[in-house]
């Protein structure tokens, strides 16, 4: 015997580790994840369906425990957890699961609340027709079997599948690398697209994507893509199908109604679509709703109380498809198992073409296996005719001769097998040897041999009879039965339907507060802007305004930026509120100079401390990001410093050299970015004030005693660019129109 260490082998650790993860991968990928394209079917379901077939659990016979029917399967085809596989076994029952159930299950086997089957010794089951229309041809020599893990049983390596189950059931797999998500469709409409596929096998992919429309699902639902975003997944193998619910107005009488949800979309959990939409009620992030409330039985039945008779029913189902699961999106992933056992992601053509390819291979064997039997069956009849020609001497040489069969072979030119089944004959048979039986026999199995050569010798013939056997199939399990009828309709989704702040946020009066340390809070109502607001110890107020909390705030900073916040997100309470800098990125060195509501129909005049500024429209005051936007770009020793409504025909700027200068604002040009023009000229000297204001009514500046509007304009009119002239007297010592 060899010593320890002559046995050990040196090996590098990263090959290895490839080697097995390999290894581990493609069993993952082949034995476990994967569909094959012909049955549509995994390994577990084909052993649970063939170990139901083997407990002759057919849909005429009784029902038999769930329990006996896992044992069968892990004891004899599948070694793995019980657990798996009967909750494998239960989705096959599960009609909200499962398109055409393949599974008939009697007990709880799930609801679509999400609840789980009972346990399987609870729990009873035998095959559908559905079911038995995949597996049929079994006995006949259809299909290739193989050895089962300990072999003592054989398994069938594929089904014969008269149904297409792939794309009728749809299939969902994660395996090592690639997964694979296959909607349900409906059968007839496959069986349309097949039987179009066989009389032109050359079309394109379109035409069979408009004999199958789209995905059928079990949950009903509306599909609301385009047919191009349709055709384009179906020819990529790849996409998205937006499915929203089924919804209906009832009406109450006196103006109100409610909304009535009948369908959801396929794989959402009723239960927890409810707790999202109460979530989302307490949240007061659906101000439109009301009420929801579950009235289903076993059908859905999920009941929307708007809040009142005026709100748009259109608008709230809209709010709650974009922020629920009643719009959901199902990805298209058709990644299969070939007929030679390869992963790859194929189209729709590929995939029914991959299934028709296996019907004529099913066919041709099964006609091969029928004929054989046939052949088998012609010999002994042909005997059959010769033993009752020669009955007598027959029996004469039975009865006298140690060893008959030669004999007989040899006088009557009998065949082994002929002369078997005459001796092997009951005496009770001979009275059935006539003639006429035997050779209507004869001439009937005579003639399906004939039918059965000409077809296997005819590919055009083979093709004519699978498509035979597809409107067999469409016919049984077609639209005219309630199997068979189209549950998921089409549409495609409203463009005009536009969702307000108005609509996500419940509106409300707010004081919004800003401090000069750049802590920012709101309180309820309007408060006196000139109240004394508490603030920390070494902070003041920097500015404060009234909004409604569907309004949008427009912040406008040091550096030129523009930053946006809805008024729904301000901090509100007794606090202090929370540093602004945490709901935008304002830069350290920069400060906030203007704080307004945000108006769509306003125009903006921006200026900078050195007198250049321009207009800006409310399409470039709007930023999409904390980052900002940049609007205007300021010079190292400049700042930006003024932003006004240019809701006058005159604009009026002072400097801190107390020159006045009025121009008309038309004069001021509109950009979306740059430094601006100079709005006044100075020479040593920054700007000090703005004032936009209507020649007709005037400017106004702070005087002692109160105000005064100063009408007579002529004495500094001019314009934009200009010096101006000295300020009138009484005008504000700190340059400024009026007191802040």
């Amino acid at each position: 015997m060899a010593e320890p260490q002559e046995r050990i082998k040196t090996v590098a650790m990263a090959e290895e580790l490839s080697s097995r993860y390999l290894s581990y991968a493609m069993s993952t990928i082949v034995s476990r994840s994967l569909p094959d394209v012909r049955d549509g079917l995994k390994p577990v379901h084909r052993r649970l369906l063939f170990a139901m077939r083997q407990l002759h659990l057919d849909p005429k016979s009784g029902f038999k425990k769930c329990a006996r029917v896992v044992g069968d399967v892990i004891g004899k085809y599948h070694p793995h957890g019980d657990s798996a596989v009967y909750q494998a076994m239960a989705r096959l029952a599960q009609d909200f699961s499962v398109r055409y159930p393949l599974v008939d299950g009697q007990g709880n086997f799930g609801n679509i609340d999400g609840d789980g089957p009972a346990a399987m010794r609870y729990t009873e089951a035998r095959l559908t027709e559905f079911a038995m229309a995949l597996m049929e041809g079994l006995n006949d020599d259809a299909v290739d079997f193989r050895d089962t893990y300990d072999g003592e049983e054989s398994e069938p390596v594929v089904m014969p599948a008269a149904v297409p189950n792939l794309l009728c059931n749809g299939a969902s797999g994660i395996a090592v690398g690639m997964a694979t998500n296959i909607p349900p469709h409906n059968l007839s409409e496959i069986c349309d697209a097949l039987l179009l596929l066989i009389e032109k096998p050359d079309i394109e992919i379109e035409p069979l994507v408009r004999k199958l429309r789209g995905p059928d699902f079990p949950t009903g639902g509306i599909i609301v893509d385009k047919f191009a975003t349709i055709l384009d997944a179906y020819k990529q193998g790849r996409g998205n199908f937006r499915i929203r619910a089924k919804w209906q107005k009832e009406d109450l009488g006196m103006g109100q109604y409610q909304i009535v949800i009948t369908e959801i979309p396929y794989q959402v959990v009723k239960s927890k679509l409810i707790e999202k939409i109460a979530q989302l009620l307490l949240e007061k992030k659906v101000p439109l709703l009301a009420d929801v409330r579950d009235e289903s039985a076993h059908d859905v039945r999920i009941v929307l109380e708007p809040k009142n008779r005026n709100v748009d029913a259109n608008m709230l189902m809209e709010l709650l498809f974009r922020q629920t699961e009643l719009e959901s999106k199902f990805p298209l992933n058709m990644n299969v198992l070939d007929s030679d056992g390869v992963p790859r992601v194929m189209s729709i053509k590929e995939v029914l073409g991959e299934y028709l390819r296996h019907r004529l291979r099913v066919l041709e064997r099964r006609s091969g296996y029928r004929l054989q039997k046939i052949l088998a069956r012609l010999e002994i009849l042909s005997g059959y005719l010769i033993a009752y020609l020669n009955l007598d001497e027959l029996i004469k040489i039975i009865r006298e001769d140690d060893e008959p069969k030669p004999l007989m072979m040899k006088k009557f030119a009998l065949t082994d097998t002929q002369a078997e089944a005459i001796l092997n004959m009951k005496l009770r048979s001979l009275r059935k040897l006539e003639e006429s039986e035997i050779r209507a026999e004869f001439d009937e199995l005579s003639a399906e041999k004939e039918g059965l050569e000409r077809l296997l010798a005819d590919e055009s013939l083979r093709w004519q009879k699978v498509a035979e056997e597809v409107r067999q199939v469409r016919d049984k399990f077609g639209k005219k039965t309630a199997l068979g009828r189209r549950r998921t309709e089409f549409a495609e989704a409203a463009d005009d339907v536009e969702i307000s702040i108005e609509a996500l946020v419940e509106k409300e009066p707010i004081t919004v507060i800003l401090s000069q340390k750049g802590w920012i809070r709101c309180t309820k109502g309007h408060n006196d802007l000139n109240e004394e607001f508490k603030f920390k110890d070494d902070d003041s107020l920097l500015m404060a305004l009234h909004a409604q909390t569907t309004d949008k705030l427009v912040l406008l900073d040091t550096s030129g930026k523009f930053f946006n916040i809805a008024a729904s997100e301000i901090p509100s309470g007794r606090g202090f509120g929370q540093p602004l800098r945490l709901m935008i990125d304002l830069g350290n060195n920069d400060n906030i100079v203007e704080m307004f509501v945000f108006n769509p129909q306003k125009r903006y005049l921006i200026a900078s401390d050195q007198g250049r500024g321009f207009a800006v429209d409310e399409n470039h005051i709007i930023a999409q990001t904390r980052n900002g936007r940049k609007i205007m770009n300021v010079a190292e020793d400049e700042k930006l410093a003024f932003c006004k409504p240019l809701d006058g025909d005159m604009t009026a700027v002072v400097g801190d050299n107390r020159k006045l200068l009025i121009f008309k604002t038309e004069e001021i040009p509109t950009m979306a970015r740059g430094r601006g023009v100079l709005l006044q000229k100075y020479k040593e000297g920054r700007l000090s004030d703005v004032q936009i204001f209507n020649a007709a009514d005037g400017f106004v500046y702070t005087r002692a005693g109160g105000t005064k509007t100063e009408t007579e304009l002529l004495t500094w009119l001019g314009h934009r660019g200009q010096v101006g002239k000295l300020a009138p007297f009484g005008f504000p010592k700190n340059n400024k129109f009026l007191k802040e």
